[in-house]
């Protein structure tokens, strides 16, 4: 995974470059998750999903409007109707969780939603859609790892340490499912332009 560090950091420049040129509500909210890096978007997603108390996955206004503050993204509520109305495209006054991502995230090419899934299933070892602890002891050696190595953490607390790259910095539950996995890399993606160099980079990370 070297090379995320160094992308995120182009990412958050060039985001927080594109934030004051663009008028666009969608892409200003977009940019303002991605000025915080890979994360961004998975962050937010993290933060509405815990304040989805009755599970119904949808929210109305005043739950988008508190998650985005929550989350530090403060827009103003004519700027947030905005987006709330544009999205909502049935006029059911609710927004679909997921059609929300949809329309968040970067766009990505098939080639590069297909890499993403692939490394995911190959985590996935048990096929339950999510990766935990139990699946990575089969295909990441912790032991490689520096801090293994001089003592300081055990073998759990490298795959933990992994997994959390892919939670929420918020709430991190030891749990990564691919909707969680692909928030993360729509944010790597974003700052890379190539589809080819996405594919291999990914490849070669996963060793796919």
């Amino acid at each position: 995974m070297a090379g995320t560090t160094r992308h995120d950091v182009e990412l958050i420049q060039r985001s927080k470059q594109q934030l004051s040129q663009t008028t666009d509500p969608i892409e200003r909210l977009r940019l303002q998750c991605l000025s915080r890096g890979s994360s961004g978007i998975k962050g937010l997603a993290r933060t509405f999903r815990i304040m989805d108390d009755d599970g119904s996955k949808t929210l109305d206004f005043q739950e988008f409007q508190k998650g985005l503050n929550d989350y530090g993204v403060p827009l103003k509520k004519e700027e947030a109707m905005e987006i709330f109305q544009k999205l909502d495209k049935d006029g059911s006054g609710t927004l679909d969780f997921n059609e929300f991502l949809e329309a968040l995230r970067p766009p990505m090419s098939n080639a590069r939603k297909q890499v993403i899934t692939e490394a995911f299933r190959k985590l996935d070892k048990t096929g339950d859609g999510i990766v935990t602890v139990e699946d990575l002891r089969n295909v990441y050696n912790a032991r490689h790892h520096p801090k293994y190595q001089n003592g300081e953490w055990t073998e759990d607390q490298v795959f933990r340490a992994f997994l959390d790259n892919f939670d929420s910095p918020y709430d991190k539950d030891g749990k990564v499912t691919l909707e969680e996995f692909t928030n993360y890399y729509s944010g790597v993606s974003a700052s890379i332009d190539s589809d080819g160099y996405f594919v291999v980079m990914m490849r070669n990370a996963w060793k796919l």
